[in-house]
């Protein structure tokens, strides 16, 4: 039997609780972003949010934005799958997309047109430079002029500040133990054991073949400095951080 919206919504909670759990910043830096997009654009705007999950930002964005659209773009089908069922639409505003951000082409399962503006939060670290780098040039035409770029994540400060990179390092560890935690890979255990009960899901486990489902990635994450670099090659203006803790980072840039 197909699992009610209830159950859906409890997936999804379990979500929020586990990502909250890995960023105790998490509420404070969606504020942040929302603020932005609040003063760059009018009430009503139609947004991408990239590298969905299943849709905490979205959910926020338009909670707040009564007359926003929003397309929430993902490739991973388990969290997709939880947002639809937790979700749902929020009445016809939010639409679920299946693309695999950065690849070539992954626009093309976007509808026609531009966007006032896309979102990102706790996502795009997973991506390499050149990919980054193709995704910035996607959204440079992807967005119409005035258009909004708003990134919330773990940016830290690059080989050329290693002074604030080991006092960044340091802050982490004390704060992991201060809540109780070991200081050893910032929240691989609480990570792990989410993805785990979500394959042995009987409704997400068949979600996880061909080698999908998130793991934690490989490379470390790129410093800020690209970030800054990437948008501007890409077009983007006003390029900057307006909101920090350490390397928790929200970064805004216009079109």
């Amino acid at each position: 039997m197909s699992r009610t919206a209830a159950g859906w919504l409890r997936w999804y909670r379990s979500w929020e609780k586990q990502q909250e759990s890995l960023n105790r910043n998490r509420e404070r830096r969606f504020y942040a972003m929302l603020d932005a997009v609040a003063a760059n654009l009018p009430a009503r705007f139609t947004a991408l949010d990239l590298g969905s999950g299943p849709g905490s930002l979205s959910a926020r964005l338009l909670a707040r934005f009564p007359q926003a659209r929003c397309f929430a773009v993902d490739f991973d089908p388990v969290v997709q799958r939880i947002g639809r069922g937790a979700l749902g639409t929020f009445a016809g505003r939010l639409c679920w997309v299946e693309a695999d951000l950065g690849r070539p082409g992954w626009e093309r399962a976007l509808p026609a047109g531009k966007f006032d503006a896309a979102l990102s939060t706790t996502a795009l670290h997973w991506l390499d430079r050149p990919r980054l780098e193709r995704l910035y040039r996607d959204l440079g035409r992807l967005l119409r002029r005035g258009g909004v770029f708003v990134n919330g994540d773990r940016m830290p400060w690059g080989a050329d500040r290693p002074d604030l990179a080991r006092l960044a390092e340091s802050v982490w560890g004390f704060r992991l133990q201060r809540a109780g935690r070991r200081p050893t890979w910032r929240g691989r255990d609480v990570w792990t054991a989410w993805w785990d009960a979500a394959r042995h899901d009987p409704e997400l486990g068949p979600l996880f073949s061909g080698g999908r489902g998130r793991r934690h990635p490989r490379h470390r994450e790129l410093p800020l400095s690209a970030h800054l670099r990437g948008l501007e090659m890409a077009g983007f203006r006003s390029v900057d951080v307006v909101w920090r803790d350490f390397e928790d980072v929200v970064l805004v840039a216009r079109r």
